[in-house]
């Protein structure tokens, strides 16, 4: 074994001296390289893809996920606060069948499938009452978390007791929830309100005003409140009319301007200013019926007619002249003639009642703020700025947009408008978001598996190089043992020596002329002893 060692390490060495330096640095380059290939093989193979199994459990919850992956030994990760359990990818779908099989997540909160699982005779009712209460806040829970914004929800109820006597008044129950919502959620009026109208219809006897509604950050979710004119509360209203003014303007402008120059690239702003003075008048007019010529219509007429001819007759009536005396009869004004027309026409108008009240709100002022990012992304995934031209163009189109919009939502009431004071628009470049940390697979790049393949290439080349070489030299060392003449060892003269002396003789004779035979030898004699 040490002669076939010796061989090997004589034959790398003479390889290695015969290279060149060029050939040297080569091989060195390629063991180095590949040695790097590899190490960097297991290591991306060695990373393994982690995703969610479970989100938003509980404590209780990921400790019996948690003991059940670590008698399987499958690696987890603990994410959220411990709240989320990640594991391998490969390994997700078979893990959620049998671990629902195991019935895992188990909160230990009693549903009603309680009853139909566990029927027993023995139950007495006051352990029935509490599993039926336990089971009625957990249904109504799981009924409240299924609401869009609601993670999980914390019902305590308080049932009253059944009356000893029929006559006796039943009490009312009441219900305590905490909403675990999800964070920048806002519930709107009408959201409050149907969630107080589903806890108060899923319990018996329980009215809305004995329901309190609050989330984990001590905000009370109140009804809207009705004062005694059934008029909703003045601040609540007139908030939700700005809030609901505003977004509906915010929306259409960022899905309009997003259409233009991209969702991601703008941000949209607005504030508007809302008049709640309310005007109550009453207005009566009167108007013809006919109103290009002005007229109304004739409800009565009355037409009387005098004459008089012949000497004698009295010019007009007693002290109706101009130089006559009041009551005194007039004088004779011989012969003349006296004539009276009169005609009375009485026209009737239409006449229009109106009682007015004027809007409840009108917005008063408005101011939009947009934000453009001025960068933009080429080909070569190269980034650069918006021109000067660019801007301009853009920034004209979207203030025709805004100018619009502020000219037909401020009320005309409050003066003539100039839509280029209520608008701002502004070029900035914008920050990216913090990247978040997501699962992803490995993924080996194209360049690794072109190194590989050029190192796999020089690999062989190198072997058929060596396979070459040790091949050439075995001939020459063939053909130099071949030619060299055979060196008898003459025997040594026969004196008298000790048999001792002429065995070491012996063998040293045998251990020069063949080495192989004298090692078995020796191994034969070991074995023996």
């Amino acid at each position: 074994m040490k002669e076939t060692l010796l061989k090997w390490k004589e034959s790398v060495t003479l390889f290695w001296q015969n290279r060149s330096k060029s050939q040297r640095g080569l091989f060195l380059g390629s063991v180095i390289i590949i040695i790097l290939f590899i190490i960097g093989i297991a290591f991306f193979s060695s990373n393994t893809r982690f995703v969610p199994l479970y989100n938003n459990l509980t404590i209780q919850e990921v400790g019996q996920i948690k003991a059940e992956l670590d008698t399987r030994g499958i690696p987890y990760e603990l994410n959220n606060g411990g709240t989320s359990i990640n594991v391998p990818e490969e390994q997700v779908e078979s893990l959620l069948v049998d671990l629902a099989g195991m019935g895992l997540p188990n909160s230990g909160n009693i549903d009603y499938s309680f009853f139909s699982e566990n029927t027993s005779w023995g139950i007495t009712d006051n352990e029935f009452n509490i599993m039926k209460l336990d089971a009625m806040q957990t249904e109504l829970a799981n009924l409240i978390q299924s609401i869009e914004g609601i993670n999980n929800a914390q019902v305590m109820i308080n049932m009253p007791e059944e009356p000893v006597f029929v006559s006796d008044v039943t009490g009312e129950a009441s219900a305590s929830i905490v909403l675990n919502t999800q964070p920048g959620y806002q519930f709107q009026g009408n959201q409050v309100e149907a969630l107080y109208h589903l806890v108060s219809k899923a319990l018996p006897n329980l009215p809305s005003e004995n329901i309190v509604i609050m989330n984990q950050y001590f905000e009370y979710f109140d009804r809207n409140s009705q004062t005694a004119s059934g008029a909703q509360d003045a601040y609540t209203h007139q908030q939700t009319v700005k809030k609901d003014t505003e977004r509906d303007i915010q929306r259409r402008l960022q899905q309009m301007l997003g259409t233009m120059v991209g969702m991601d690239n703008v941000i949209v702003s607005v504030t508007a200013d809302i008049d709640f003075t309310q005007e109550n008048r009453t207005e009566e007019l009167v108007e013809p019926v006919d109103i290009e010529n002005v007229e109304g219509i004739p409800v009565s007429l009355e037409t009387i007619q005098e004459s008089y001819t012949g000497d004698g007759a009295t010019g007009g009536i007693g002290g109706t002249g101009d130089e006559d005396v009041t009551n005194y009869p007039a004088g004779d004004a011989g012969s003349g003639e006296y004539e009276l027309d009169k005609e009375t026409i009485n026209y009737e108008y239409n006449r229009i009642r109106k009682e007015i009240v004027e809007s409840p709100y009108k917005v008063r002022d408005l101011g939009i703020q947009v934000a453009i990012d001025n960068t933009r992304t080429t080909e070569g995934n190269n980034v650069e700025f918006l021109s000067g031209q660019e801007q301009n163009d853009v920034e004209q189109g979207v203030s025709s947009i805004l100018s619009s919009i502020v000219g037909a939502t401020i009320d005309a009431d409050y003066g003539e408008v100039v839509p280029e004071d209520k608008i701002s628009i502004v070029f900035q470049e914008f920050t990216e978001p913090p990247a978040t940390v997501s699962a992803s697979s490995p993924v080996i790049p194209l360049w690794m598996y072109i190194v590989g393949a050029v190192l796999l290439v020089a690999i062989i080349i190198l072997i058929i190089l060596l396979v070459r070489n040790r091949s050439s030299e075995e001939e020459i060392i063939e053909e130099t043992v071949t030619e060299s003449p055979v060196l008898e060892v003459p025997d040594l003269p026969q004196e008298e020596e000790s048999e001792a002396v002429v065995r070491r003789k012996q063998l040293e004779k045998i251990a020069k002329e063949k080495p192989e035979e004298f090692a078995k030898l020796l191994r034969s004699w070991i074995g023996e002893d």
